[in-house]
């Protein structure tokens, strides 16, 4: 009998339509609720990815899936509630809406000195706790998130658990002067992450039951990712790298992008078409385009992995940070133009919005301190300094600062859509990837009419050095930033097109965040995993 390997996993949920993910043991017919998708292969794994229709918009029901007519979930025996599936209201209906985000988020491990150190995850805790609510209540919808935003380092293909260090050492030499060493080295080794990732008893319910939206981060592919020219001539050189580089942009196509996308826009994409039209296993296929995918960083036209959620009257752009770079010293672009483009078209078009979400990675509005630093090292490593490119890095000197040009044109871009005619209540940039939580509110120059917030929640599940709680603390500090912000204008740095200060955080520890909106009211909610389980509010910020 076939069986289920992983998922389902809820993805992109519209009022009338909802994407169900699956891996499966073998070829098969995947059915949810009348609806019916083929598998595909790739490299030995299958997928597939059904697309229930006809459904009714604001309407909540449990669901089961059947391989070849057997249904294999709910597991049998499982003492979790059922998985629902819960489509969106119509734009114009008032209503609540909850979005659940967090970023970085280590798996479990048999190792108790590990464990003991990596703490309570964040998300498992809010997993247990919506099980337990949605048993208890007379409505599921009434208890159910709306979105789970994953923001980036859902798996960790550099930095393994002691057990796929063993798994791996079971598979290959790992001290091959040939080979990654204890990194991912190929697909089923990313096949294997996942799976280690997303099987455990509450984050699978929660993953079958929230719709679940996802971008990649450094680690999803390797630390420091396309930080810089610099460091892709150095992974160039390494022998193993461009199988590592497919494997991972192929797996993420798989594990995480397809879900992401409406069905209309999945169903056109010509890489899918050719995917399910395909007799056989379609690694092939997928390293090809993987492999393109890599080598158009840089080009003013490549490969857009951002995408769009429309949440009702709450509109979620999720931004690729990271495979949308221009990293020559000439034109260093956090965006390039074709997908800054495609931002700046979804955040105002079609109708108003009463909020506005962008989801990148990694943070726009970094502790005003740690911003002028990753600006001027930015700026010494475009006059050829070799220490300021080590620097970068070591210590990680590589987010929107870190790119100045597009910092400023995010900044204007933002400007525009809070001062317009059509402004929304709020605008909010959710990041997470540096190991701690907060929120900032931006000021421009001139006022605007919306609030512009930077709202970051990191890790779900990890640590930072103890001496790094200190660093970013001091980062608020407005003495020494305004001390650096001189340093940069003397070297040559404009001002920033705005300023923001903090106006909660920084927190330390593994949590989750939840914006929640009703109308043109929103508020966060930030919570951390306590010592015993469980989770513990540490904030809740009216933020209109």
């Amino acid at each position: 009998m076939t069986s289920l390997e992983l998922g389902p996993l809820l993805r992109h949920v519209g009022t009338t339509t909802a994407t169900i993910w699956v891996e499966t043991s073998a070829r098969c017919t995947v059915e949810v609720l009348g609806s019916s998708a083929p598998t595909f292969e790739v490299c030995g794994q299958h997928y597939a990815l059904v697309t229930v229709d006809g459904l009714q918009p604001g309407t909540c029901r449990a669901y089961e899936v059947r391989l070849d007519g057997e249904v294999v979930w709910p597991l049998e025996g499982a003492s979790t509630p059922p998985s629902y599936l819960r489509t969106r209201r119509e734009a114009g209906d008032e209503e609540r809406l909850r979005v659940v985000f967090g970023s970085c988020r280590y798996p479990p491990t048999d190792d108790p000195e590990l464990e003991a150190s990596l703490g309570i995850d964040a998300l498992d805790a809010f997993a247990t706790r919506l099980m337990d609510e949605v048993a208890e209540a007379d409505d599921p919808a009434e208890v159910l998130p709306d979105t789970v935003c994953l923001l980036g380092d859902q798996v960790y293909a550099d930095e393994l658990t002691p057990r796929t260090e063993r798994w791996i050492r079971s598979r290959r030499d790992p001290d091959s002067p040939d080979g990654p060493g204890l990194e991912i080295a190929d697909y089923g080794e990313y096949a294997h992450l996942y799976s280690e990732s997303w099987t455990d008893r509450e984050l699978r319910w929660l993953l079958s039951t929230v719709p679940t939206a996802m971008i990649f981060d450094d680690h999803d592919v390797r630390d420091d990712w396309n930080t810089s020219q610099t460091w892709r001539d150095q992974m160039a050189a390494q022998p193993w790298w461009p199988q590592r580089i497919r494997a991972g942009l192929a797996s993420y196509w798989v594990y995480q992008h397809l879900g992401n996308l409406d069905p209309e826009t999945r169903n056109a994409d010509p890489l899918y078409r050719k995917v399910l039209e395909a007799d056989g296993d379609v690694y092939d296929l997928l390293a090809d385009f993987a492999g393109r995918a890599d080598a158009e960083v840089g080009e003013p036209t490549g490969v857009r992995w951002s995408y769009r959620w429309d949440l009702g009257r709450t509109r979620l752009l999720m931004i690729d940070s990271r495979c949308a770079r221009v990293l020559n010293a000439q034109d260093r672009l956090m965006i390039n133009d074709h997908s800054f483009a495609w931002i700046a078209e979804n955040a105002t078009s079609e109708g108003d919005v009463d909020h506005l979400l962008l989801g990148s990675s990694i943070p726009w509005l970094m502790p005003p301190a740690v911003s002028h630093v990753q600006s001027l090292d930015e700026l010494a490593a475009a006059r050829g300094s070799k220490l300021a490119e080590s620097v970068r890095q070591a210590v990680d000197l590589e987010h929107w600062p870190a790119f100045r040009t597009s910092f400023d044109r995010l900044a204007d871009l933002v400007r525009g859509i809070a001062s317009g005619p059509s402004a929304p209540a709020t605008v909010c940039v959710l990041s997470g990837d540096v190991h701690h939580s907060y929120a900032a509110e931006a000021r421009y120059p001139s006022p605007t009419r919306s609030r512009v917030y930077q709202l970051t929640c990191s890790p779900v599940r990890n640590g930072v050095p103890w001496f790094m709680e200190y660093v970013f603390a001091l980062g608020w500090w407005r003495r020494l930033s305004g001390v650096l912000g001189r340093v940069a204008k003397v070297a040559g740095l404009d001002d920033p097109p705005l300023s923001w200060s903090t106006v909660g955080g920084p927190w330390f520890g593994n949590a989750v965040s939840t914006l929640e909106v009703s109308g043109t009211d929103a508020r966060l909610r930030v919570e951390r995993s306590g010592a015993r389980g469980g989770l513990e509010a540490i904030a809740e910020l009216p933020l209109t």
